[in-house]
């Protein structure tokens, strides 16, 4: 960090603490070589991730539109909150771990699907049902004996 007051870029760290609900990092520093003390904080670059749709609309990332997917395809199943909390939790992180600016919807809805799966089945159908818009019957049972067979496994 650069001196406010004569410019040095050496300076020593007297005092660290957590700031903004812990999202920031407050640190009190003393220049080497005037003296004078001041404030600098630290916080994580927030990186806007990008969510491609079928139609090549672009939009920013918005993990509530996930949590309300989750919460339809879980509507009177014994899924808790929590439950689905730490399922959107799972696939934001895996969304900004990919450390790609953008993420197609498909790439998305595979993700909330492998969760789901490992929650409820019922819900999975569900989702999965209208994500993948089966168009007739025999698709929607192919979906069902993969489920099945994955179960055989």
């Amino acid at each position: 960090m650069r001196c406010l007051f004569c410019g040095c870029e050496d300076s020593k760290v007297i005092d660290s603490r957590s700031a903004d609900e812990g999202r920031t990092i407050r640190r009190r520093r003393e220049c080497t070589n005037c003296g004078k003390r001041y404030t600098t904080y630290e916080t994580i670059e927030d990186t806007p991730v990008l969510v491609v749709k079928t139609s090549g609309l672009r939009q920013a990332f918005d993990s509530g539109k996930i949590k309300n997917g989750i919460i339809k395809a879980c509507e009177k199943r014994p899924v808790s909150l929590t439950a689905i909390d730490e399922m959107v939790s799972v696939v934001t992180k895996k969304v900004y771990n990919s450390m790609e600016q953008e993420i197609s919807s498909k790439q998305i809805g595979e993700l909330v699907m492998d969760e789901l799966k490992k929650v409820d089945e019922v819900a999975y159908v569900r989702y999965a049902s209208v994500y993948r818009s089966f168009k007739d019957i025999p698709s929607f049972m192919d979906e069902l004996q993969k489920l099945i067979d994955s179960k055989k496994l």
